[in-house]
């Protein structure tokens, strides 16, 4: 059995990718999720997958957890049934072109527009999460349980800007929340911390870990992190457009955490393998990546925050087929060694 560690990042509905990720892992029998640590949409698929497994007590129910990252998509969708969808997805227009309208849509141009000019506070008591609802449907003794995957999720401390992690009985329906909270669009999701002892009001995890690796490092956890990136680390050509600016902005600022959480794991790995420094000192972490930057480098901004079933779809079917991709070339380098060129990365 190949023991991994998931880290799923952060990226609006573009998490749908990382539903199809997980699908298809779930089907690989002789592979068991140890611990997931996840971020925004990383945390709500975090929290699905792990409420599933444990649905039937066994602690690893991998029908049910297909079943509940399933429902949870269908739920952000606002569809009864996203296979409804997949046949239109073959005649739909490409996903840049999906992009590009939406990016040019008026409604999304004033929605943009006006996140420069209203906070969420202006809103008053009109003010809803509209992930509240989707959030709520989870089963937080499953999630919350001792059993099973350990679960990290994690959040930014708005008044320090430092990362707070939180697990076991912990995590709740707010702190999913604050964990895919951008503030131009949501208020702040304030909870009583009890590390603290104040009510803080907290952001969006991925300003500070997207995710966070350093909770996989506990030497009672596999050396193997697989990292489900869904914001491209790198573009060939240099943003000259307004909308195209802000999208790679964006991408950036929500993988700075990552590059930085790496970079250290490439640095300890050099001092072990110098002899500078003992494997019972530090774990000598494996990363692995799954990803399809050439699919995401034709999405943007506008398809993060606008879930649309035509692009879920695709994102799925994109996720299953990367991990197949990666399943074919990786899994016997699993408990083996590293498939991420942390010394090309960092060079």
């Amino acid at each position: 059995m190949k023991r991994i560690n998931l880290a799923l990042q952060g990226g609006g509905a573009h998490g749908a990718f990382t539903w199809g990720v997980l699908d298809r892992l779930l089907d690989q029998d002789d592979v068991e999720i140890a611990a997931i640590t996840g971020t925004s949409a990383g945390a709500l698929n975090g929290a699905a997958l792990k409420a599933g497994l444990l649905a039937d007590g066994s602690g690893y129910d991998r029908a049910s957890a297909k079943a509940a990252l399933d429902d949870l998509w269908h739920n952000v969708a606002g569809v009864q049934d996203l296979r409804m969808i997949n046949w239109m997805a073959s005649f739909a227009a490409p996903n840049n072109v999906i992009a590009r309208t939406m990016e040019l849509s008026p409604v999304n141009m004033m929605a943009d527009m006006a996140t420069r000019f209203i906070s969420p506070y202006h809103l008053g008591p009109f003010y809803v999460n509209p992930l509240q609802q989707v959030v709520e449907k989870f089963s937080f003794d499953q999630v919350c349980s001792d059993t099973g995957p350990k679960l990290f999720i994690s959040a930014t401390n708005v008044r320090s800007g430092k990362i707070r992690v939180f697990q076991g009985d912990e995590i709740s329906t707010d702190v999913i929340l604050a964990s895919a909270c951008l503030p131009s669009v949501f208020q702040a999701v304030e909870i009583d911390d009890p590390k603290t002892g104040q009510r803080e009001a907290f952001w969006d995890g991925g300003y500070t870990g997207n995710p966070a690796l350093f909770p996989l490092f506990h030497k009672d956890l596999p050396d193997d992190i697989i990292v489900v990136n869904i914001n491209p680390l790198w573009r060939n050509n240099i943003p000259r457009e307004p909308m195209d600016i802000q999208n790679r902005i964006n991408e950036i600022s929500f993988n700075s955490s990552l590059l930085r959480e790496l970079r250290a794991i490439n640095f300890v790995k050099r001092l072990i393998k110098d002899g500078q420094m003992s494997s019972d000192q530090m774990s000598d972490v494996l990363v692995h990546m799954i990803s399809d930057d050439d699919l995401m480098r034709d999405l943007s901004v506008a398809t993060k925050l606008s879930p649309s079933p035509v692009v879920l779809s695709r994102l799925k079917a994109a996720g299953q087929a990367a991990t197949d991709r990666f399943l074919s070339n990786h899994l016997d380098d699993l408990g083996v060694q590293a498939t991420v060129d942390l010394e090309q990365m960092f060079g």
